[in-house]
């Protein structure tokens, strides 16, 4: 999937699937994803009414708006197996797995996934949150997009990272920004999207606006959140900005004009811009596009 045809995924929320109330309320947010949550957020003992939750919330009918994603247990797991079936059952728009450590799991989950008889056919989604994970990053992203249901997202899980590592997660992360950049790099060479990892201290808002802001400009495509008030600034700082929207139709109007068919590069309002600042304006037009659609099919 290219980049203007992806949907925008500048929020995602995780939902633990054991909590009834937390799934009813997730349809009313303007969130772009909801991770319905089977893994870490969901105690060894609710894991059956977890599933059981999860399969009358999806029978309830469509998350309108938004991408439904289920984060199944980890594949050697003794709840591997139900959590695929029940999501096999409830058709997300994605499946997502945690702890993928090298190339081979993914083409495990692809045969778990191939096993079953999907409701509808959907993408799926990896976590990205041990060292092993860093260090075979390509091996995973090569696995990622052979035949079948393809690797669509990266999730990176910065919590276990710095758990496994015992890296210093504070200082606005400057122990970890090397591995956090060379995963986005290797996202971004294989063409897939990248979700930074959440902020803890949702009651911190200042904190969690400076690191939403550093994800922007690290090229994340959007933050996983932990709580509703994250929503609409991870939302509103991932989305184009007014004036980066003008700037791009004046880009693309330009090089649109029939004395401009063949420049490689011309003279817009005093700077010299190229096709290169032609193919950035269309990405940012389609994925304005994108979020303004999301935002009509919620208000339909």
């Amino acid at each position: 999937m290219t980049d203007n045809q992806r949907p925008p995924r500048r929020s995602v929320l995780y939902v633990p699937a054991s909590n009834a109330r937390a799934l009813a309320k997730a349809r009313s947010l303007p969130c772009d994803a909801i991770v319905f949550d089977l893994e870490d957020a969901v105690a060894p003992a609710m894991k059956d009414a977890a599933r059981r939750n999860l399969t009358e919330a999806f029978a309830a009918g469509a998350f309108a708006g938004q991408e439904a994603v289920i984060r199944v247990n980890g594949l050697d797991t003794p709840d591997f197996a139900s959590d695929l079936e029940v999501a096999a059952r409830c058709g997300p728009d994605a499946v997502l797995l945690p702890k993928v450590n090298r190339g081979a799991d993914m083409e495990r989950l692809r045969a778990a996934y191939g096993a079953h008889t999907w409701t509808r056919a959907c993408g799926l989604w990896a976590m990205i949150e041990t060292a092993d994970a860093i260090h075979h990053i390509d091996e995973i992203l090569r696995a990622g997009g052979t035949a079948g249901p393809a690797l669509d997202c990266l999730v990176i899980g910065t919590n276990d990272i710095a758990k496994e590592t015992g890296v210093f997660p504070g200082d606005q992360r400057q122990y970890l920004l090397p591995w956090l950049m060379s995963v986005v790099l290797a996202a971004r060479r294989h063409g897939v999207a990248i979700l930074d990892g959440v902020w803890n201290d949702f009651a911190d808002q200042a904190g969690f606006a400076r690191e939403v802001e550093q994800s922007v400009k690290m090229a994340f495509d959007g933050k996983t959140l932990i709580h509703p008030s994250q929503v609409e600034p991870a939302n509103l700082a991932f989305a184009p900005s007014p004036a980066a929207v003008e700037d791009a139709r004046q880009i693309v109007g330009a090089f649109a004009a029939p004395e401009h068919a063949g420049a490689g590069v011309i003279n817009l309002n005093g700077r010299m811009v190229e096709r290169l600042h032609l193919e950035q304006a269309t990405r940012l037009l389609a994925l304005h596009d994108a979020i303004q659609a999301r935002g009509a099919s919620r208000a339909a």
